[in-house]
């Protein structure tokens, strides 16, 4: 299913633009009635983003599981056409600055144009946001993960809530495809805040209605929130593309980096031809710093998948990586959703421990970041579809659907 706009990235000293962020993209610019004409759906965006492998162009762009020609029934157009009859008019979808690029690529696939806002910041760095266009009696959905600059990219979040609120917004809708300071959810020592939770209060007292989080810390975090909340994963986006590589599935063992993923690594290696499954046992002695001590399973020649939900420093990841090298392991892939990659991650991710590193776009990646064996997969249109099922107010958990992995 999925979308899935892969673009892994070549090496820092090249040039890299995805065509979609560009205003030129004529996709975006195409009235509801013209995009009714045509399936944007279909491989518009992979044809412009001319697909790089490991820095090799492949001979031709194609999707995985022979979606080339088409996309499963429930992400069809339909949406578009109802557009065309006026349906979608309540409909608003802003971004803020953190990441304008993913709120496009959902903007595009849905066939909507972004809303037009105002965010500034003043000499003494106060935000300031002004909404260009009415959203009376609006189903507003605002794009904005509180990636690094976490604490900026919040308040920004909580001024963007409050301005759409003071608006006469009917439903405000906060897409987090990324939540800071989830890790923050539990006391594991005496006088310790839970700032995911006092985070999620402060969101709620903004006036927002409900929340659209890509792959939560933990499941708990959802909890703290006082208003509904929708919980999407991004695991069917790096399924499909690793079922697009011919990689034997008796060769396939799923590792999780900590005993705290073991349940998320149990649920990709089910849906990955039930391969079998291996844990690093590690012990922490400080935030940031982490001691492997020996490894549950065994990898001896097989090709390891490493399964979380984030990669900040990469202590942890690399780490485990260099224990399964020691164990045996012929090829050790990671695989990850949100890409924090806080120094010295770019170091350790690119010293060649991991034949490739998989990621998602729900943080931007800045340029600079780039290495050979990064691989960078949208989750664009699993947002968008999901956006559509909430505004049409359908269930996001019913088959096929519930097979993209959505709570």
């Amino acid at each position: 299913m999925a979308s899935l706009l892969r673009y892994p990235c070549p090496s820092s000293s090249s040039t890299f633009t995805p065509s979609f962020i560009t205003p030129s993209n004529p996709l975006c610019n195409l009235s509801s009635r013209q995009l009714a004409t045509r399936n944007p759906i279909k491989c518009d965006f992979a044809e412009q983003l001319k697909v790089v492998e490991n820095g090799k162009p492949p001979s031709s762009c194609s999707l995985p599981f022979g979606m080339e020609h088409s996309y499963p029934s429930f992400m069809t157009s339909k949406h578009l056409e109802s557009s065309v009859n006026g349906n979608d008019t309540r409909l608003r979808i802003f971004s803020g600055t953190a990441n304008p690029a993913l709120a496009q690529e959902i903007a595009c696939y849905m066939g909507l144009q972004l809303g037009k806002i105002k965010i500034k910041r003043f000499a003494d760095g106060e935000i300031y946001v002004q909404l260009q266009e009415s959203v009376r009696g609006c189903d507003v959905f605002l794009v904005q993960p509180t990636c690094p600059p976490a604490n900026e990219n919040l308040m920004e979040l909580l001024v963007m809530i409050d301005a759409c609120r003071r608006a006469s917004a009917k439903n405000i809708t906060v897409v987090m495809p990324y939540f800071g300071y989830a890790r923050a959810d539990r006391k594991t020592q005496g006088r310790e805040s839970i700032a995911a939770k006092l985070v999620a209060n402060l969101i709620t007292e903004a006036g927002a209605n409900r929340v659209l989080a890509c792959d939560l810390h933990s499941g708990q975090s959802m909890g703290y929130f006082d208003i509904p909340v929708d919980h999407v994963y991004g695991q069917p986006v790096i399924l499909d593309y690793l079922a697009s590589k011919t990689i034997c599935s008796d060769d396939l063992v799923v590792v999780s980096p900590d005993v705290g993923g073991v349940a998320r690594a149990r649920a990709f290696a089910k849906k990955l031809s039930d391969a079998p499954l291996a844990i690093v046992d590690k012990r922490r002695h400080g935030h940031n710093v982490a001691e492997v001590m020996n490894l549950i399973g065994d990898v001896k020649g097989k090709v390891a998948v490493m399964v979380d939900d984030m990669i900040d420093t990469a202590g942890t990841i690399s780490k485990g990586a260099a224990l399964l090298h020691q164990e045996g392991a012929r090829e050790v892939y990671a695989c990850t959703t949100h890409a924090v990659f806080s120094p010295p991650a770019i170091e350790r991710l690119s010293s060649g421990l991991f034949q490739e590193v998989i990621i998602t776009n729900t943080i931007p990646v800045l340029e600079k970041n780039y290495f050979p064996q990064l691989t960078i997969l949208s989750v664009a249109n699993l947002l968008g579809e999901t956006i559509w099922r909430v505004h049409d107010d359908c269930s996001v958990g019913f088959e096929p659907y519930s097979t993209l992995g959505i709570d």
